[in-house]
């Protein structure tokens, strides 16, 4: 399995553009899969530099209904005419960052017939599922970080209820797929235990010190190979490193195997 990152908020590449957002494209066995589609059309673009055709997608994962991951969602749906695009039910509900800045979807893609709605737990085939885990125990909740959702007319913190992981199986291995891990990336690798997890951690606004050492040597316990990226942040990345010895960054125009 190769994994690309088209878009992320880093590279070492002249020839990629960067923006804060998160866009991946997979290669199984089975599938050519887009995992979240950046702000803008930027993750086509590099597409295009590292010679991967868009239109060769059979499977779109939407992460969480937020811009950096779906706002490129229309231009994906123009360069492909045929690849489902799977989105939590909760996804195109409205969220912000504090009390005024939109940070949704594009609300009036919610009804294209291309989108597959789907709920807490969806088994795509035998090798990819989808799960939001809502309702399970988070024993390590960080809070909402000041991102809110509307409910009833009321900001109120996000529970990020459009949250969903894709888990694929494929060569006796279990790889997760998380965009920002904002239920808790110590709770969902508990959750799961993968052999693999690639996506953000969402520690970008934790200082280097206690609460990342403490998380870092929790994650470490685990026999999981992390590739990690975007919300995580470069500084927190670097100082997690110190007391890991399966952490890996995945910047833009990087491929990994697994």
């Amino acid at each position: 399995m190769r994994i690309t990152a088209l878009l992320e908020n880093t590279t070492s590449r002249n020839d990629l553009q960067t923006e804060h957002g998160l866009s991946l494209y997979i290669e199984t066995e089975k599938h050519h899969i887009l995992f979240d589609m950046g702000q803008t059309g930027l993750f086509a673009e590099n597409a295009r530099v590292l010679n991967i055709d868009l239109s060769t997608v059979d499977i779109a994962v939407l992460s969480h209904g937020h811009y950096d991951h779906g706002g490129g969602l229309k231009r994906f749906l123009e360069l492909n005419s045929k690849a489902p695009v799977y989105v939590n039910r909760h996804a195109f509900e409205p969220h912000y960052n504090g009390c005024e800045k939109y940070i949704g979807l594009d609300t009036s893609l919610a009804g294209s017939d291309r989108l597959i709605s789907v709920d807490n737990e969806f088994k795509i085939d035998d090798t990819l599922s989808l799960y939001s885990c809502n309702g399970r125990e988070r024993r390590h909740d960080m809070g909402s970080f000041g991102l809110n959702q509307m409910q009833n007319g009321f900001l109120i913190p996000d529970d990020f209820r459009h949250e969903q992981y894709l888990l694929i199986e494929e060569a006796g291995k279990r790889i997760l797929l998380s965009g920002c891990s904002h239920k808790g990336i110590l709770d969902i690798v508990s959750w799961f235990e993968p052999d693999y997890l690639i996506g953000g951690f969402h520690y970008s606004k934790l200082e280097a010190g206690e609460v990342l050492t403490d998380a870092a040597k929790l994650l470490d316990s685990y026999k999981t190979e992390y590739y990690t990226c975007h919300c995580t942040g470069v500084v927190q990345y670097n100082f997690m490193k110190e007391h890991m010895q399966n952490l890996h960054y995945l910047s833009c125009g990087q491929t990994i195997q697994v």
